[in-house]
């Protein structure tokens, strides 16, 4: 008999992932394809069908190359949340899907905003602020600008919930990627009336609501014929893309932090009961049934260093830099990483990037190291903010680019005081979401026996200098920066 595969997808918004692995969660198959984007002034679609075609042929291409011997017993989804897709009477999408990175919607972020408090968002949504991210003020644009499109729209989805209905047949969206929508209740588990009425739809607009890791169905013989996969394969829900990462990085109860350090830095814990409900870190329905999962997201992670390496150290790359700066010693310089607007935990309009130190004998490496701890001070605010509501931390496992750089590691290790365990496999949400298939599937009796079987790390960095008093100082200098 053949030996079992799972797939885990990724609906990323730089690309579409997919994975498959075996039984002992080894990959044995990997494909990628970009999302191509159609931009114009505050505008950011792409064509949803296209990214269906285009996972379709990756799909076929994992088949292929996990070869005759695998089995596809289940496929688990995961993948960006925001995104919207309006589905006509026929199922079939009415325009280009709205990308969560478009900003059209503003001024209905502020209509929204006379109609509900800050206070009631974060009571009923988790969420902090009224953004145009969200699907909710995306619709109400619709509404208003879009007669062509609104009237005649069936069904108002997200991106994940469009590709569960293309391969099975059943609209349903995970509680996990509906609490970013804005119109549902993360602790009633139903969608939010009042802003369901403040937008003009109704819950007959929408799928169902399901828990997240749930099997919705199993292939269409259509959708079978177009990926080459046997129409036996269940198809699961799954969760959001951080969510999957913290599952395949073993973080499925509360305690550890999963970051990701990219373009931006998020983190994703879970919490305890109703831990931080109504406090000053975005709330979010889980991935376990009843859970909560604090998401803060610093816009200037990555990008930060990024930023400087391409502006002040043009031909450097990331080698060379971590080479050298592992032969230098520290310095006083203090960098405060808000070069690209607001971060997570303070949420201050009016922060910005700064050097505070500089000396004639210092360089751009001496510069790169205080952008890299600049960084971490700010994964060290959050981690003290995610503590201070409630949630106790007691490690940090790294993914992302910034997972990558053995130096950055330590430093985060240092300024937080907690160890920073590097997974082995780089791909933490297609492994999080293959293990969802598989203990979906029967494989596994839970998520926390897959974790203790399969997830696995290669690299632990454990505290061992002190910047308690660079942290004061770089407090200090980020208050002093906001009053002039």
């Amino acid at each position: 008999m053949s030996a079992p595969t799972y797939i885990g997808i990724d609906l990323g918004s730089t690309n579409i992932k997919a994975a498959a692995y075996n039984s002992g969660m080894r990959r044995v198959a990997f494909k990628s394809t970009p999302v191509d984007y159609i931009r114009g002034g505050d505008t950011v679609e792409f064509d949803a069908e296209a990214v269906f075609e285009r996972l379709a042929g990756l799909l076929r291409d994992i088949v292929s190359e996990a070869g005759s011997g695998a089995n596809i017993k289940q496929i688990a989804l995961t993948g960006q949340a925001e995104t919207l897709v309006c589905l006509g009477a026929d199922m079939r999408p009415l325009m280009n899907a709205i990308s969560w990175m478009d900003e059209r919607s503003v001024s209905e972020c502020e209509q929204l905003s006379e109609l509900f408090s800050p206070e009631t968002v974060r009571g009923v949504t988790g969420q902090l602020s009224m953004l145009p991210i969200w699907p909710a003020t995306k619709i109400l644009w619709l509404k208003k600008n879009r007669p062509d499109i609104f009237p005649r729209t069936a069904y108002f989805v997200l991106l994940k919930d469009y590709v569960t209905y293309r391969l099975t047949g059943r609209l349903c969206a995970d509680m996990s990627i509906a609490t970013f929508s804005l119109y549902f209740d993360i602790y009633k588990k139903s969608y939010w009336q009042k802003m369901l009425n403040a937008i003009g739809i109704s819950t007959a607009q929408l799928p169902q609501l399901v828990e997240p890791c749930t099997v919705a169905g199993s292939l269409t013989e259509e959708a079978a014929a177009l990926t080459g996969i046997n129409r036996g394969a269940a198809i699961n829900t799954g969760t959001l893309d951080h969510f999957a990462g913290m599952i395949g990085t073993g973080n499925i109860s509360p305690g550890r932090v999963t970051l990701s350090t990219g373009t931006v830095m998020a983190l994703a814990v879970m919490t305890r009961g109703d831990s931080g409900h109504g406090g000053k870190i975005a709330m979010h329905y889980g991935f376990l049934p009843d859970t909560r999962v604090m998401l803060p997201v610093a816009e200037s992670g990555g990008v930060s260093l990024e930023w400087f390496r391409r502006t002040c150290m043009p031909g450097v790359g990331y080698d060379k830099l971590n080479a050298v700066l592992n032969e230098r010693p520290r310095t006083d310089i203090i960098f405060l990483p808000y070069i690209v607007g607001t971060n997570a935990p303070e949420f201050e309009a009016g922060a910005s990037g700064v050097f505070h130190g500089l000396r004639q004998e210092h360089d751009a490496f001496d510069m790169a190291r205080a952008v890299m701890e600049g960084v971490a001070f700010v994964l060290r605010k959050n981690c003290e903010a995610i503590k201070k509501a409630g949630t106790v931390v007691d490690s940090i496992i790294a993914t992302g680019g910034g997972a990558k750089s053995e130096l950055w590691c330590q430093i985060q290790a240092d300024i937080t005081g907690l160890p920073v365990l590097v997974p082995e496999e780089s791909e933490a949400a297609c492994l999080g979401a293959a293990m969802i298939a598989a203990v979906g599937s029967g494989s596994y009796k839970s998520l926390e026996e897959a974790a203790s079987l399969c997830v696995r790390f290669k690299a632990r960095y454990e505290p061992r200098y002190s910047y308690d008093e660079k942290y004061a100082r770089f407090s200090r200098l980020y208050d002093a920066a906001l009053s002039i």
